[in-house]
């Protein structure tokens, strides 16, 4: 059964005449008619009695008519609704979102989403997770982007999928020849690491200790493109998401094992809040080209 047939039932059921009918459908006289045939073929009753030219309901078509009438009205409704909410969503989003998230995957999403709501102003601030979850909890944003936190402080976590951090050094690195290295083996290793205030570095921290490890931390900056430019300018290395690092000739990344440290990213609401409907399309691309990460995430890493 197809929508094309509720459509084609209620006009003949308006009219009860198949002439009238298909000219409102603009369709044949023949076409409607056959298409009538399957549906209550399908259905298994006749939904209407043909006498001579004389059209008329059944008591199964006029239970079906009741119950096709109200089915038609909230589709119709809804697809007026979506047809308002693309040409006259209007206002402003506000999204804090953390740095990694910024490099690409925020722009790439705004891309999509600008053409679609034209009218919608997109505020976006660079923030840290705290940042964010204070600003949602103040309502001065309306969504966030980032890493799960270790607590969500009565915030909505909507994970979008799991990601190994990797490990990074330069070409020239003694370890840059290796696909794998256990947590262990970076045990005085000289590193630049995230501050110890951050989730991710809590998580690193906590990797470190499952293994017995305790890294040579030479310096803690608290975003990964310094951390990658002191990387390959110096016999260093630093763990970070594979996206931080995108294509770059000077580096060479490296999955961890024995523990893998996992990342996952997600999107932050604030509970008991209704989403405007920019919020809503927003986070409906979000989680559309999260998928592709997710998909290009577990493909690994590239040396």
């Amino acid at each position: 059964m197809e929508l094309r047939h509720l459509r084609y039932f209620m006009a003949l059921a308006g009219s009860l005449n198949f002439t009238r009918a298909a000219e409102r459908v603009h369709v044949t006289q023949s076409t409607l008619s056959h298409q009538i045939k399957q549906l209550e073929d399908e259905l298994g009753v006749a939904l209407f009695d043909r006498v001579g030219k004389r059209v008329t309901l059944t008591a199964a078509g006029e239970v079906w008519q009741h119950h096709v009438q109200r089915a038609l009205g909230e589709i119709d409704q809804g697809l007026g609704a979506l047809k308002q909410d693309t040409q006259t969503m209007s206002g402003q989003l506000r999204i804090g979102s953390t740095h990694t998230f910024n490099i690409d995957f925020i722009p790439d999403c705004i891309a999509v989403f600008q053409p679609r709501y034209p009218q919608v102003q997109l505020l976006v601030e660079e923030l840290s997770a705290q940042s964010i979850m204070e600003g949602l909890q103040q309502g001065t944003l309306d969504m966030g982007i980032a890493y799960r936190p270790s607590t969500q402080e009565n915030l909505l976590f909507e994970p979008l999928y799991n990601e190994e951090m990797v490990l990074v050094v330069a070409k020239g690195h003694a370890l840059a020849r290796r696909k794998r290295v256990r947590m262990v083996e970076l045990h005085r290793l000289p590193m630049v690491l995230l501050p110890t205030s951050y989730a991710t570095r809590t998580l690193l921290d906590e990797c470190f200790a499952a293994c017995g490890a305790k890294p040579l931390v030479v310096a803690e900056v608290n975003t990964p493109a310094p951390m990658l430019r002191m990387v390959a300018k110096a016999d260093l290395a630093c763990i970070v998401a594979p996206s931080a690092v995108a294509l770059n000739a000077d580096l060479h990344t490296i999955r961890l094992e024995s523990p893998t440290p996992v990342r996952t990213p997600g999107m932050l609401w604030a509970p008991g809040r209704q989403h405007s409907s920019a919020a809503r399309a927003f986070g409906g691309i979000v989680r559309k080209l999260a998928l592709k990460s997710s998909l290009q995430s577990m493909a690994g890493p590239a040396g």
